[in-house]
This record gives structure tokens, sequence and C-alpha cells, in this order.
């Protein structure tokens, strides 16, 4: 029965706070009677109201531990019955409840929110009358306790402090009243009854540990334990970045760069050229970025490379490191000049100077050797150089560029052809020369002085021809054409070899030739057909004798022309040119 009368005034408590302002204003109550109701209330008599009084059974009560009730005093009949908290017209919740007459109110599970002053006030007619002011403390926690360093270091189960800093400890825990605070720390050592703060004044890597602080209520007797790990970070210093001493190849090899450092709880980046790197099918890292590997080395990824290990308070970053990746030789090409275009043939002039270059990019610098095609020697060097050009020297020329690292080797050739004729087209030195000229003089002097001799000894014979000639005509009638004898063929000269100018329309060079079967008369005298008639010739113009060799004791001119004649092969000489 007294729970239904319970329920009846709470939806009327309900109903007149829905009309009711928010905030109950005692002076402003009188705006809200009628005038009707105020002329029917002067014609009822009425007694005064009692004082109103408001008890609570306990002022101080445990948070979900306890209950709270108010009793608003008063023996007036016909009154309406307002309750108020911390200067607000309260609004019940289901654990609040009121009693049937609206006097009593009960807080059945008190929450640290119920905590502050609380009143009745009556309403009778006209009159409206407040009761005096309850209060009400509700004790509670301490709540769960969270460990805070100072501003910058991040909050959480691990704080890691830089290394020579002042720390400052700080406990967060919601309590009332309030707690007492216990701190444990890493050395087992127990601080005595203090504050929520701590202070570690330059910390070192021996204050690495776990700190803990009891907070303790000891008025709700409850207990929270706080926690937190401490990690001393050093300052870091620059890493260095290791890696493989073997040989790095072009396409050949993969290699793995390690970032190395004297820290442990760092963590680390890597830069390439300067910015960040970013990883890919040919760049990965390891788990924690201690490693990077390069697969597939290819000429572009010398770098440099860098490391950078880092904490919150400070970082350092290794010196860059360049890569040193072999390669080549790439195309060989041949030039004739240090920057002139690539040649495959070139025509140099006799005795003229040559040089050839030879290049080709690698990495470490290719060895250059040059060949010929028409000699076995192998020259060393990038560069070939000829001082004078000869006709041996004609022919393919061969570049072939190896790298002994890589093991590769590439090859070019290019065609020299020399131009030019003459005794410069011989590879005779200057002396030569001037012997076989001297020589071919001397030549010239004999020939002439051979055709001379030939020209004085026929003559001869021409005269004597003409004198017997002439005897023999005092019983021979001339003729217009002399008939040759048996006896003249065999006076026919021997034949040699003419090294005198021929006439006009002749071949030229040497040629065989012999003295015509006809009579001497007939070879150097025939008389045109207009001639006169024939008469006694006219001897030939005598021409004075200069035999090249004088005749001796028992030797004819005769003997003499043999002997120049089996002299005369002495005159060729054989000139053999020099190297």
């Amino acid at each position: 029965m007294e729970l239904a009368g319970f329920h009846c005034c709470s939806w009327t408590v309900i109903l007149l706070s829905a009309l009711l302002p928010t905030t109950w204003r005692p002076p402003a109550a009188a705006h809200f009677i009628h005038r009707a109701d105020l002329l029917s209330n002067t014609q009822m008599e009425r007694a005064p109201l009692a004082k109103l009084t408001l008890t609570v059974n306990q002022s101080t009560v445990t948070e979900q531990r306890e209950m709270a009730v108010f009793y608003c005093n008063t023996n007036a009949d016909n009154i309406t019955i307002h309750w108020v908290s911390n200067n607000s017209l309260l609004v019940l919740n289901e654990r609040m409840k009121l009693s049937a007459d609206n006097k009593t109110l009960t807080i059945l599970i008190v929450q640290r929110e119920d905590s502050g002053s609380y009143l009745c006030e009556v309403q009778h007619g006209f009159e409206v009358q407040r009761s005096n002011t309850a209060s009400l403390t509700v004790n509670y926690g301490p709540d769960p306790v969270s460990i805070k360093l100072d501003s910058g270091v991040a909050a959480g189960d691990v704080v890691e402090v830089m290394e020579g800093n002042t720390v400052n400890f700080r406990v967060e825990a919601q309590s009332s009243p309030v707690p007492a605070y216990a701190w444990y720390l890493p050395s087992d050592f127990i601080q005595p009854p203090t504050t929520g703060t701590f202070t570690i004044d330059a910390v070192s890597r021996e204050h690495e540990g776990m700190y803990r602080c009891l907070v303790s209520n000891p008025v709700t007797n409850l207990s929270r334990l706080g926690v937190v790990k401490v990690q001393v970070l050093e300052k870091v210093t620059a890493p260095n970045i290791e890696f493989p001493t073997l040989a790095l190849v072009e396409n050949a090899t993969s290699v793995t760069l390690t970032c190395k450092t004297s820290h442990q709880r760092v963590g680390v980046h890597w830069f390439l050229k300067g910015q960040p790197l970013r990883p890919s099918d040919r760049l990965t890292l390891s788990s924690q970025n201690r490693t990077l590997t390069i697969h597939g080395l290819q000429r572009d990824d010398i770098g440099p490379y860098e490391c950078e290990v880092w904490n919150w308070g400070s970082q350092a970053r290794s010196v860059p490191l360049k890569l040193t990746i072999n390669y080549g030789p790439d195309q060989v090409e041949i030039t004739q000049g240090p920057a002139s275009g690539v040649v495959s043939t070139i025509e140099a002039m006799l005795n003229s100077s040559l040089t050839l270059y030879c290049r080709a990019d690698s990495i470490p610098g290719a060895r250059y050797q040059w060949t010929h095609e028409h000699s076995s020697k192998v020259l060393d060097g990038e560069q070939l150089s000829i001082e004078a050009l000869r006709q041996e020297h004609q022919g393919i020329y061969s570049c072939t560029s190896s790298n002994d690292v890589t093991g590769l080797a590439r090859s070019a050739s290019v065609l020299v052809m020399v131009v030019g004729r003459g005794l410069q087209s011989s590879s005779m030195s200057p002396g030569a020369i001037a012997g076989i000229v001297i020589g071919i003089l001397v030549a010239i002097a004999l020939a002439i002085g051979l055709g001379y001799f030939l020209y004085s000894t026929k003559d001869r014979w021409t005269r004597r021809r003409s004198a017997s000639d002439t005897t023999s005509s005092n019983t021979i009638p001339p003729t217009s054409v002399m008939q040759s004898t048996p006896e003249s063929r065999h006076n026919k000269p021997m034949t040699v070899y003419d090294n005198t100018p021929k006439p006009e329309g002749e071949a030229r060079g040497k040629k065989m030739w012999s003295l015509p079967r006809d009579s001497p008369e007939q070879f150097y005298e025939k008389k045109p057909p207009s001639a006169a008639p024939e008469g006694p010739r006219k001897p030939l113009p005598q021409i004075p004798k200069q035999p090249l060799m004088p005749p001796g004791p028992g030797r004819n001119e005769e003997s003499n022309y043999e002997k120049l004649l089996n002299s005369n092969h002495s005159l060729y000489c054989k000139i053999t040119p020099s190297a």
C-alpha cells in the first residue's frame, strides 16, 4: 500500500515539475495565484504554518554502500511539498523515492553525484515556506590510478625519458577524501607517505625499472595501485653503414647494407640521395629497418645511402655511403682525336703521322690492346701513334677493351688506307734513295757512251764497205736497187738492246733490234724517185773516233767492242731498300 502511494506521489511530483520553472524562486510564488483563488481564499479561514525543519539520517555516506533518508517535518495539512537539491528542483530517478505525503525522500543507492545540499518547500494557500538546508557528503574512490610524467613524455604503461633530464612523476586518481600515496621504486625502496608527485633529478640508466604508487582512501578503506615502466634513453650517436667487401658487379650481384649502432631502443630510417628511401621490388628493408638489401645491382644504385637512428629525445645520421659498382666495358669507339667522332675508315697521306684513340665506358677503367692484321705484335694503351705512315702500315687495326673485374671484353676495328705514290711510297731511307738516283745517272751515262761507240763502229764499217763497193763498181753496173747476196747475209750484225731514244711513232722501252739486211748504203741513202742518175757517191762526213777503250798491243777494235759488251752486264746495280 505504501509503495502504491509512493508511485502516486511520484507522478504528482513529475506533473508539478513540468508546470513549475526549473529554478525555484520563492518571491515569485505569488504570481502563480489567480485572482479567483485569491478571492476564494480570503473567505477561507486558515491557520498559520509552523516552522519547517529538514533532517537526514546520516550526512556522510559511502558510495554504493549506504543509503540516505531526508525528513521534511511539518504538521500542516492540505499542503504541497517540493524538494530542492543544489538550488534546483529535484528530479527523481530510479534510485530515489518519496513517501505518500511527500514528506520523506529516500536515496536508495548513493552515488558521488548525490553529494550536495537539500531542502524542502511547503506551499499552503498564499503562504510558501522553506526548510533549513541539509548537506550530504559521499565518500568514494580511489578510482583506477594512472602515473604520468612531465608534458612531452608520452603516457602509457611504458615511458621513455632522456638521460640526464629531470623527471617528475604525477599520480592521477579520483578519490574523496584525498587519499594517501606510497611510492615503490625499482630498487625496492619505499618512500614515506607523500603527495601524488615524485621527482628524480638527472635520470640515468640506473633509474630504469618499474615505478609503483599505492593510493589509499582511509574512509572508504579502498586502495589502488598505479604502475609505470621507465626506460632511460641515451643520447644517440651517429651510426655507420656496413657492407660486404667483395667487388660489386652490375646485374651479377646483390648487396645488403647494415645500419650499425650501439643503441638498442632506437628507430632506424634510411635515406637515398638525401631523401627518405622508399622500398620497392629491388630495395627491401628488414622488419626493424636495420638492414637494406639491393637486388640486381645497377650502375645507378651507387647512392649515396644514409641511415639515421632516433628516439624521442635525439637523433643522429651516418656518414653518406657511395657504392662502387663495376660495369662494362660498354661499346668500344675508335676516334682520330680525343673529342672527334667515331671512324671506321681512315685515309692518310704517306709519311704523315696518325694517332688513334680507343674509348669505352667501364668501371674500373678498361685495359686497351691494339693489333694489326698483318702483324702479331700487340700494343697496350688507349692511344696508338704512328709517326710516319708507310705502305706496310696499311690495313685493319683492332682495339680490344677488357675489364678484369667484370671479366667482360669488347672490340672495334678501323681500316687505315695509305695514299700517295713515287719515291715516297718506298720505305727506304734518304741515303738509299740518293744511292738509287746516283746509280740511275751512272747507268744513263754508260748507255750514252755505248750508243756513241756503236754509232762510231757502224760508221767505220760503212766506210769500209763503201770503199769495197767503189772497187767493184768497175765490173758491176750500177742499179737502182741493190740485191743482197748470200755473203752479205752472213755479215749481218749481232742483235743488241737498244737503250737510245727511238724515232717518233715507235713504242717506248727496251726492244730488240737488228741492222737491216740491205747494204749500208741502202739503209742510210736511198735516192728518191726524182733523183738524178747515179754517179759516184760522195763519202759520208768523217766523225772523229773516240774509242771508249784504246786498243792495246795485240788487240783490235773488234775485241774492244766485245769486251765492252761483256762488261755492260755489270752496269746493272741491285739496290735493296732498307727496313
